[in-house]
């Protein structure tokens, strides 16, 4: 049976509270199901951001998206977790990754290591986690990431599995991305899936949108993008994964088409296209949108960790 669609946003701006507490609603006004918090230097931190969160909402889900387990020690993090489960009546979700962004640990005066030591600090933060939770609530676990180490991980944990839709550039500290193409993302869900294939239940399928543009022209609006990913003509940058450009309708579309050809059911768009995205995902949940906001709202996602 075909999951139902789940939506959500990533807020990641850093707001006075007044502020915090409306975008949070609004979120929750124009239908989001869950709503996450990243863990980049500059940007919220993330637990008492989600409780705050939490003390306005009553329907969508709260989570990370993701933490940066390099950040923390396993043991902390297991009572920051059970405590935010707690003061958020149970709404977490938590979003893991091994971290990307080694500026940020530079700045942080914390060890980066190599790929393999970040995946098994990872796999042990999520055996910790798992462990501390056999007497307690279950906290849903997502894992993101697309090398194959963490593919497995994702595999043996998981009830999410986020695909990033794009992989960072060798060498860059500040976690830029290049996306990956249709096929390249065809060949990562199938390591996934044939990683995955023992498991008993299968995991929800997780996509992050770097960009929503609804627009009339979407040749015309995606011509700065060919800039940033040379070697690509617009009919290449319009297919790949990661960006939603074209009509309200042909958005919609394609969201429907990666669901069929991937099995993603849960998207995850960036704070600065919750508006923007707000009238496809109704017409996804087959409702009328909600009235107030602008397609344009939201802050910018220059310069933002691992966003084209």
């Amino acid at each position: 049976m075909t999951r139902p669609f789940r939506f959500g946003v990533n807020l990641l701006e850093p707001t006075p509270l007044d502020a915090w507490r409306a975008k949070c609603r609004r979120g929750e006004e124009l239908g989001y199901d869950v709503l996450l918090v990243p863990d980049h230097l500059g940007m919220p931190a993330p637990f008492p951001s989600l409780v705050a969160a939490a003390q306005v909402t009553t329907r969508p889900r709260v989570g990370t998206f993701v933490l940066n387990t390099g950040f923390f020690n396993p043991v902390l993090l297991a009572r920051e977790v059970s405590t935010t489960a707690a003061l958020t009546g149970g709404r977490l979700e938590l979003g893991l990754g091994a971290g990307y962004v080694r500026a940020e640990h530079e700045e942080a005066g914390l060890p980066w290591g190599t790929p393999g030591e970040r995946v098994t600090h990872l796999r042990c933060t999520v055996e910790e986690l798992r462990k501390r939770q056999e007497d307690g609530v279950h906290v849903p676990l997502l894992i993101g990431g697309n090398g194959t180490r963490m593919l497995r991980l994702a595999a043996e944990h998981a009830d999410v599995v986020a695909f990033a839709g794009a992989r960072v550039v060798e060498g860059s500290a500040t976690g830029q991305i290049t996306p990956l193409s249709p096929e390249e993302l065809d060949e990562r869900v199938a390591a996934y899936a044939e990683l995955a294939a023992g498991r008993a239940e299968p995991a929800e399928r997780n996509l992050l949108i770097q960009q929503v543009i609804v627009t009339d022209d979407p040749e015309g609006a995606v011509q700065p993008l060919l800039e940033r990913i040379p070697g690509l003509t617009a009919e290449q940058v319009l297919a790949l994964p990661v960006l939603l450009v074209g009509s309200e309708a042909e958005i919609a579309a394609k969201v429907r088409a990666l669901r069929e050809r991937y099995g993603f059911t849960y998207f995850t768009v960036l704070e600065g296209f919750m508006e923007a995205f707000g009238p496809v995902l109704a017409e996804l949940q087959g409702r009328a949108p909600v009235a107030g906001g602008r397609p344009d709202a939201g802050m910018s996602v220059e310069g933002v960790p691992g966003v084209l």
